[in-house]
């Protein structure tokens, strides 16, 4: 059986127990789950520090850990989405008390007090989870004891409605080939962190975005079918229909997230022989 590397823990040397049977390896861990304490961690495709950069976690979501290095390493699968890669061990710890909230603003401060004018803690961005204890007046008191506004934090089950909206407000947030947070992302986090907000479970990467997303439909040649909330692919990338003329993404022509017309980028594209390779609509 053929899998995906990106997502099936596994190496020559090590995989994960539930794979047994299933792939060759010369031992099989069960692994144990971890969760992220910092704002967020890098996952890379080797364990140093200067390696590729495929994916980011986010503070509060779970990862499997299948081996710790001597050397501060990680290499585990991030419960949401499965990617797989490496992670410094310091970025992680025993899971906490369960989330309650998630954090909707683009960026949000982590205070140590009740106040607007107190030191910040931490920097949280878009997605990420915390557990809050109670109220204090605008301040919501997480599980730590730190402040943030409770006016970035939304419950975990709740759900967006739009999640083009949602994407939109990341405009201008810088390109970052593996970033998934508002101090950069590429064109499938944006569209990966939109859909999770609205409570539609999205792969990592565009490709697999691409098969698995919503329904394959006919745009016509020239797009000019296109609706609202539409993924159109490429080889490697993927945007947003704005509305039926306008893209919204995330590309590294712009090295930003920005909305341009949908000509401009499909001549872009095609200047380097790369075609679309499929739109597809979400139905809810």
């Amino acid at each position: 059986m053929n899998f995906d590397p990106r997502i099936t823990p596994a190496r020559p040397d090590l995989a994960a127990s539930y794979l047994e049977g299933k792939v060759t390896a010369a031992r099989f861990v069960t692994g144990e789950v971890q969760e992220v304490l910092n704002p967020v961690a890098p996952m890379r495709r080797e364990p140093r520090a200067d390696s590729v950069l495929d994916t980011e976690a986010l503070k509060g979501e779970h990862v499997t850990v299948f081996e710790t290095t001597e050397e501060g390493w990680c290499w585990g699968q991030i419960e949401s989405d499965r990617y797989v890669g490496w992670m410094p061990a310091n970025a992680l710890g025993a899971p906490g008390p369960a989330p309650t909230h998630r954090v909707r603003a683009v960026r949000m401060p982590v205070l140590v007090g009740p106040s607007i004018k107190v030191a910040t803690y931490e920097m949280l961005s878009f997605g990420s989870k915390i557990a809050i204890a109670r109220n204090e007046g605008s301040f919501a008191v997480t599980a730590a004891g730190f402040f943030v506004p409770k006016i970035h934090l939304a419950p975990v089950e709740s759900v967006d409605s739009d999640f083009v909206a949602i994407a939109e407000r990341f405009i201008n947030v810088p390109y970052l080939w593996g970033g998934k947070t508002s101090l950069g992302l590429d064109c499938s986090a944006l569209v990966q962190l939109s859909l999770t907000a609205c409570g539609i479970a999205s792969p990592r990467d565009s490709y697999m975005q691409e098969d698995t997303l919503g329904v394959a439909v006919d745009a016509g040649s020239d797009l000019s079918k296109l609706k609202r909330g539409d993924l159109v692919f490429w080889k490697g990338h993927v945007a947003i229909a704005y509305d039926n003329d306008r893209f919204l993404h995330a590309n590294a022509f712009h090295m930003a997230v920005a909305i341009e017309p949908v000509h401009e980028t499909i001549a872009r594209f095609m200047k380097s022989d790369s075609a679309v390779t499929r739109v597809r609509r979400l139905v809810r």
